[in-house]
Protein backbone atom coordinates (compact mmCIF):
# COMPACT_ATOMS: atom_id res chain seq x y z
CA UNK A 1 0.00 0.00 0.00
CA UNK A 2 0.86 3.39 -0.85
CA UNK A 3 1.09 6.23 2.11
CA UNK A 4 1.91 8.75 -0.03
CA UNK A 5 -0.73 7.95 -2.60
CA UNK A 6 -3.28 7.30 -0.17
CA UNK A 7 -3.02 10.89 1.15
CA UNK A 8 -2.54 12.92 -1.96
CA UNK A 9 -4.36 11.81 -4.53
CA UNK A 10 -8.46 10.06 -4.65
CA UNK A 11 -9.44 13.25 -3.19
CA UNK A 12 -13.31 12.44 -4.49
CA UNK A 13 -15.77 15.93 -4.57
CA UNK A 14 -19.52 14.87 -4.33
CA UNK A 15 -21.87 17.80 -4.60
CA UNK A 16 -24.00 18.07 -1.79
CA UNK A 17 -27.79 19.00 -0.48
CA UNK A 18 -26.59 23.18 -0.94
CA UNK A 19 -29.21 25.80 -2.03
CA UNK A 20 -28.38 25.20 -5.35
CA UNK A 21 -28.83 21.52 -5.09
CA UNK A 22 -32.03 21.81 -3.75
CA UNK A 23 -33.60 23.64 -6.95
CA UNK A 24 -31.75 21.25 -8.89
CA UNK A 25 -34.46 20.23 -12.02
CA UNK A 26 -36.21 16.71 -11.42
CA UNK A 27 -34.36 13.68 -12.42
CA UNK A 28 -31.16 15.86 -13.02
CA UNK A 29 -27.82 13.47 -12.66
CA UNK A 30 -25.56 13.82 -9.90
CA UNK A 31 -22.09 13.94 -11.19
CA UNK A 32 -18.83 12.44 -8.94
CA UNK A 33 -15.45 14.30 -9.89
CA UNK A 34 -12.47 12.53 -9.00
CA UNK A 35 -8.90 13.01 -9.33
CA UNK A 36 -5.51 14.21 -7.23
CA UNK A 37 -6.81 17.23 -5.43
CA UNK A 38 -3.43 19.13 -3.87
CA UNK A 39 -3.81 20.32 -0.39
CA UNK A 40 -0.71 21.21 1.58
CA UNK A 41 -1.29 23.05 5.12
CA UNK A 42 -0.96 26.37 5.94
CA UNK A 43 2.93 27.28 6.33
CA UNK A 44 3.82 28.13 10.42
CA UNK A 45 1.02 25.77 12.07
CA UNK A 46 2.81 22.97 12.95
CA UNK A 47 5.28 23.22 16.19
CA UNK A 48 9.21 23.34 15.19
CA UNK A 49 10.43 19.51 15.10
CA UNK A 50 12.31 19.18 18.43
CA UNK A 51 15.93 18.32 18.61
CA UNK A 52 16.51 15.55 20.60
CA UNK A 53 20.73 15.90 20.56
CA UNK A 54 20.06 18.45 23.52
CA UNK A 55 18.40 19.05 26.44
CA UNK A 56 16.48 22.51 27.62
CA UNK A 57 14.93 22.14 31.02
CA UNK A 58 16.79 19.24 32.45
CA UNK A 59 20.11 19.00 34.08
CA UNK A 60 22.01 15.63 32.59
CA UNK A 61 21.91 14.20 36.10
CA UNK A 62 17.75 14.76 35.89
CA UNK A 63 17.81 13.50 32.78
CA UNK A 64 19.34 10.55 33.84
CA UNK A 65 17.42 9.94 36.85
CA UNK A 66 13.92 10.28 34.92
CA UNK A 67 15.53 8.18 32.05
CA UNK A 68 15.85 5.21 34.45
CA UNK A 69 12.06 5.86 35.78
CA UNK A 70 10.41 6.09 32.57
CA UNK A 71 12.09 3.09 31.78
CA UNK A 72 10.71 0.71 34.89
CA UNK A 73 7.40 1.96 34.08
CA UNK A 74 7.44 1.69 29.89
CA UNK A 75 10.30 -1.05 29.93
CA UNK A 76 11.90 -2.53 26.92
CA UNK A 77 9.51 -5.84 26.03
CA UNK A 78 8.79 -8.27 23.12
CA UNK A 79 5.88 -5.81 22.22
CA UNK A 80 7.95 -2.32 21.78
CA UNK A 81 10.75 -0.14 22.58
CA UNK A 82 11.45 1.15 26.78
CA UNK A 83 10.05 4.51 27.23
CA UNK A 84 13.97 6.28 26.71
CA UNK A 85 14.22 4.65 23.48
CA UNK A 86 11.18 6.01 22.36
CA UNK A 87 11.96 9.51 23.25
CA UNK A 88 9.92 10.77 26.75
CA UNK A 89 12.44 12.03 28.39
CA UNK A 90 13.00 14.13 25.64
CA UNK A 91 9.32 15.09 25.16
CA UNK A 92 8.74 15.80 28.97
CA UNK A 93 11.92 18.17 28.89
CA UNK A 94 10.37 20.28 26.17
CA UNK A 95 7.11 20.28 27.37
CA UNK A 96 8.31 21.59 30.73
CA UNK A 97 9.73 25.12 29.07
CA UNK A 98 6.24 25.50 27.33
CA UNK A 99 2.58 26.28 28.93
CA UNK A 100 2.63 22.91 30.78
CA UNK A 101 6.01 23.37 32.44
CA UNK A 102 4.71 26.90 34.08
CA UNK A 103 0.85 26.05 34.06
CA UNK A 104 0.08 29.10 32.15
CA UNK A 105 -3.66 27.77 31.99
CA UNK A 106 -4.09 27.59 35.74
CA UNK A 107 -5.20 30.06 38.20
CA UNK A 108 -2.65 30.23 40.83
CA UNK A 109 -3.26 32.92 42.66
CA UNK A 110 -5.02 31.33 45.75
CA UNK A 111 -6.64 31.43 47.87
CA UNK A 112 -5.33 27.54 47.94
CA UNK A 113 -7.86 25.11 49.32
CA UNK A 114 -7.48 21.39 49.14
CA UNK A 115 -10.02 20.62 47.15
CA UNK A 116 -11.70 17.04 46.03
CA UNK A 117 -10.44 15.28 42.88
CA UNK A 118 -13.56 15.94 40.53
CA UNK A 119 -12.35 19.66 41.29
CA UNK A 120 -9.04 18.79 39.30
CA UNK A 121 -5.38 20.43 40.70
CA UNK A 122 -5.35 22.98 43.23
CA UNK A 123 -1.86 23.29 43.88
CA UNK A 124 -0.05 26.57 43.00
CA UNK A 125 3.56 24.61 42.53
CA UNK A 126 3.79 24.18 38.36
CA UNK A 127 4.97 20.63 37.12
CA UNK A 128 8.45 22.67 36.21
CA UNK A 129 8.27 22.95 39.85
CA UNK A 130 7.21 19.74 40.67
CA UNK A 131 10.20 18.20 38.66
CA UNK A 132 12.90 20.19 39.90
CA UNK A 133 12.19 19.45 43.12
CA UNK A 134 10.62 16.56 43.06
CA UNK A 135 13.61 14.96 41.26
CA UNK A 136 16.25 16.81 43.59
CA UNK A 137 14.16 15.24 47.01
CA UNK A 138 13.78 11.56 45.04
CA UNK A 139 17.80 11.46 44.66
CA UNK A 140 18.78 12.31 48.28
CA UNK A 141 15.80 10.69 49.65
CA UNK A 142 16.94 7.45 47.74
CA UNK A 143 20.65 7.70 48.92
CA UNK A 144 19.57 8.37 52.21
CA UNK A 145 17.42 5.10 52.74
CA UNK A 146 18.54 2.86 50.94
CA UNK A 147 22.19 3.30 51.20
CA UNK A 148 22.41 3.92 47.23
CA UNK A 149 21.56 6.44 44.44
CA UNK A 150 18.32 5.23 42.45
CA UNK A 151 20.45 5.19 39.10
CA UNK A 152 22.54 2.24 40.93
CA UNK A 153 19.43 0.38 42.05
CA UNK A 154 18.95 -2.95 40.34
CA UNK A 155 15.40 -3.26 38.32
CA UNK A 156 13.89 -5.14 41.50
CA UNK A 157 14.71 -2.46 43.81
CA UNK A 158 13.87 0.45 41.48
CA UNK A 159 10.47 -1.06 41.18
CA UNK A 160 10.51 -1.48 44.84
CA UNK A 161 11.13 2.31 45.54
CA UNK A 162 8.69 3.63 42.80
CA UNK A 163 5.61 1.40 44.49
CA UNK A 164 5.98 3.02 48.10
CA UNK A 165 6.71 6.51 45.81
CA UNK A 166 3.33 5.80 44.78
CA UNK A 167 1.56 4.66 47.55
CA UNK A 168 2.70 7.96 49.58
CA UNK A 169 5.24 6.59 51.87
CA UNK A 170 8.07 9.18 50.83
CA UNK A 171 7.51 12.60 52.26
CA UNK A 172 9.77 14.63 50.06
CA UNK A 173 9.29 18.02 52.09
CA UNK A 174 7.26 21.05 49.95
CA UNK A 175 5.19 17.57 48.94
CA UNK A 176 4.71 13.65 48.85
CA UNK A 177 6.59 11.77 46.61
CA UNK A 178 3.15 10.44 44.66
CA UNK A 179 3.02 13.85 43.41
CA UNK A 180 5.85 13.45 41.39
CA UNK A 181 5.37 9.96 40.60
CA UNK A 182 1.85 10.97 39.06
CA UNK A 183 3.11 13.52 37.18
CA UNK A 184 6.24 11.55 35.69
CA UNK A 185 3.79 8.75 35.30
CA UNK A 186 1.39 10.63 33.12
CA UNK A 187 4.24 12.50 30.92
CA UNK A 188 5.62 9.18 30.11
CA UNK A 189 2.43 8.17 28.78
CA UNK A 190 1.83 11.48 26.89
CA UNK A 191 5.65 10.73 25.64
CA UNK A 192 5.30 7.24 24.52
CA UNK A 193 1.86 7.87 22.53
CA UNK A 194 2.20 11.89 21.14
CA UNK A 195 2.30 12.64 17.73
CA UNK A 196 6.48 12.07 16.99
CA UNK A 197 6.72 15.95 16.47
CA UNK A 198 6.46 17.03 20.18
CA UNK A 199 9.48 14.96 20.41
CA UNK A 200 8.34 11.28 21.77
CA UNK A 201 6.80 8.13 20.08
CA UNK A 202 10.00 7.86 17.95
CA UNK A 203 9.99 5.89 14.96
CA UNK A 204 5.87 5.61 16.14
CA UNK A 205 6.26 3.14 18.36
CA UNK A 206 3.52 3.62 20.78
CA UNK A 207 1.54 4.03 17.96
CA UNK A 208 2.48 0.81 15.87
CA UNK A 209 2.24 -1.57 19.41
CA UNK A 210 -1.35 -0.10 19.79
CA UNK A 211 -2.41 0.20 15.70
CA UNK A 212 -3.06 4.01 16.04
CA UNK A 213 -3.02 4.82 12.16
CA UNK A 214 -1.78 8.16 13.40
CA UNK A 215 -2.60 12.02 11.57
CA UNK A 216 -4.65 10.40 8.77
CA UNK A 217 -7.27 12.37 7.10
CA UNK A 218 -9.19 10.44 4.97
CA UNK A 219 -9.77 7.10 4.95
CA UNK A 220 -12.32 6.63 2.06
CA UNK A 221 -10.42 4.25 0.31
CA UNK A 222 -11.23 1.36 3.48
CA UNK A 223 -14.11 2.53 4.80
CA UNK A 224 -16.28 -0.33 2.49
CA UNK A 225 -13.35 -3.13 3.43
CA UNK A 226 -15.74 -5.17 5.91
CA UNK A 227 -14.38 -8.40 7.86
CA UNK A 228 -11.15 -7.76 7.09
CA UNK A 229 -7.95 -6.46 9.72
CA UNK A 230 -6.87 -3.41 7.96
CA UNK A 231 -3.23 -2.37 8.74
CA UNK A 232 -2.48 1.33 7.97
CA UNK A 233 0.87 2.73 8.50
CA UNK A 234 0.97 5.30 11.15
CA UNK A 235 1.23 9.20 9.44
CA UNK A 236 3.06 11.67 11.71
CA UNK A 237 2.43 15.38 11.62
CA UNK A 238 6.18 15.62 10.71
CA UNK A 239 5.52 13.42 7.31
CA UNK A 240 2.59 15.82 6.40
Amino acid sequence: MNRRKVLKGGMVLIASATVASVFRPAGAAVKVFTGGQQWNSPPGRLPQIIDDSKLVFFTPREADLLKAVYDRLIPADELSVSASQAGCVTFTDNQLIGPFGSAQNRYKLGPLVQGTPEQGIQDIITPAEIYRKGLAAMDSHCQKTTGKAFLDLSDEEKDNYLEKMESGSFDYGEFNGSKLFSLMLTNVKEGFLADPIYGGNKNMAGWKMIGFPGARYDYRDYINIKGKRVELEPISLIMI
